[in-house]
Parts: structure tokens; sequence; C-alpha cells
């Protein structure tokens, strides 16, 4: 075991485990992080999505050690003007069916449009390419995305 301090979700926190333990293991079981889903381990799902000082990052592959002194953010702590836009379309669009995957989509979403304020649809689709979602919900996934782009371009 070894002591690790990081910046979760604007707190700093201290974790007492073995340095390769994947990050997403870390936040579940020691931090109760529960919002950032295991799909599959390997990075083919993303599920796992959290930001690391901003950026979509996969937790399931990633070492505690990788994020010694970093900012990591779940979706239990993504805040601002691009995450509600997002959070708000993904409402209004009624994104989710099972929900499992979408923590991971939320997080990968609001990486984008912090980045990329106005995506066009090939843009979106590069940009989550790899965020599987078993029930098929892509096209309202590209749909809020784009909600969310108006919404932040309106005010």
């Amino acid at each position: 075991m070894a002591l690790t301090t990081l910046e979760l979700n604007n707190q700093t926190v201290t974790v007492d485990s073995p340095p390769d333990t994947p990050l997403l293991w870390v936040l579940r079981d020691y931090l109760g992080m529960t919002g950032t889903k295991f799909g599959c381990g390997a990075t083919l799902c993303r599920a796992c999505t959290v930001h690391v000082d901003g950026v979509a990052t996969f937790s399931c592959v990633l070492p505690l050690s990788a994020v010694e002194g970093r900012k990591v953010t779940t979706i239990e702590g993504v805040s601002g003007r691009v995450a509600e836009a997002v959070q708000g379309a993904w409402d209004k669009i009624q994104v989710p069916q099972c929900g499992y995957c979408q923590s991971g989509q939320v997080m990968a979403a609001v990486a984008l449009l912090r980045t990329n304020a106005n995506p066009s649809d090939t843009e979106i689709d590069a940009a989550m390419q790899g965020n599987l979602c078993r029930c098929g919900t892509y096209q309202r996934i590209r749909l809020a995305i784009h909600a969310a782009a108006k919404q932040l371009e309106a005010r």
C-alpha cells in the first residue's frame, strides 16, 4: 500500500492503495464514486470515462500513480456551464435508455464542448467514437450535443 494524493471533484483526497490499482477501482471502492462505471476493463467501451486535468480519460486502465497530484473529475463532480448544458440536453432529449453508459457519454461530451463549442456531426462522431451504448442511442447523443452547443451559444 502507498499513500497517493489527488484532487477529486475539487477536494484534496489521500488514498492508501497500491499505486498500480486502476483509478476506476479506487474511485468506486475506496472513494465511493460509483457513477463511473466498469464496462470492459480494456478501454473498449469507455463507460469509465473521467476527466484528468480536464481531459477525457479512461479510468479502467489508468494506474492510481498516474494521477498523483492531478485534478480528477467524475460524473458526480462535473460542473459549470458546459456540464449543465450537456446534462440539460441529455434530459430534454431523453438520451438514456438503460443509462449504464451515460456517465461516460456525458463526460466525453463535456470534454468535447469545452474544446469545440460548435462541433459538426463528423467532429461529434470522432470525439464520441468508442463510447459504446448497448441501447443504440447514438443519434440522440449527437442531437443532445448539438442542443447543448446551441444553448451555450445563446448564453
